[in-house]
């Protein structure tokens, strides 16, 4: 397998991907419209004998009235029904960290399964004084700094990128 930045030739595959991970369009709609209107984003795919398996796009969201501190919503993230449970998921957010790290991301929010994320050292965002605009349950939102003692002086509501109203 093969972790590497999308290209827009991939921007089908990646759109059917997301129809058949998740229940409803609306994620490959998201990365879509994402794609147009948010810079920048980390959007990287999994790769198997040339087939595009998983897929996870990284947008910039902000945290109170700090603009200056760039910060990255995970969302979404998704991998194939039949290569699911295989660590391609895994890979791909330790990948898509990493690329974050490289473009300056002081830390990078997520919205997903208190059991899984952790590994990668995300906490509960309530840690450090910040909750998502959306009202979701405390474990589940959650934050990683990717630059030690970046969040110390930050706090508040992380505000996601318009179009995830939308949804």
């Amino acid at each position: 397998m093969r972790i590497r930045n999308e290209l827009p030739a991939d921007q089908a595959a990646v759109h059917a991907l997301n129809c058949l991970a998740f229940e409803t369009p609306a994620e490959a709609g998201l990365v879509d419209t994402l794609r147009e209107k948010a810079a920048p984003v980390v959007s990287l795919v999994a790769e198997i004998e040339n087939n595009i398996v998983g897929h996870i796009l990284f947008s910039p969201v902000t945290l109170g009235e700090n603009t200056d501190l760039k910060i990255m919503g995970l969302a979404p993230m998704a991998v194939l029904p039949d290569y699911q449970r295989q660590g391609i998921g895994s890979q791909l957010v330790t990948a898509g960290l990493e690329k974050c790290r490289e473009l300056g991301v002081a830390a990078a929010v997520v919205l997903g399964h208190p059991n899984f994320y952790p590994k990668f050292k995300f906490v509960p965002s309530a840690q450090f004084n910040i909750i998502s605009e959306y009202e979701v349950p405390v474990e589940v939102f959650m934050v990683v700094e990717l630059v030690p003692g970046s969040l110390a002086e930050n706090s508040g509501t992380v505000k996601y990128h318009a179009v995830f109203g939308e949804l």
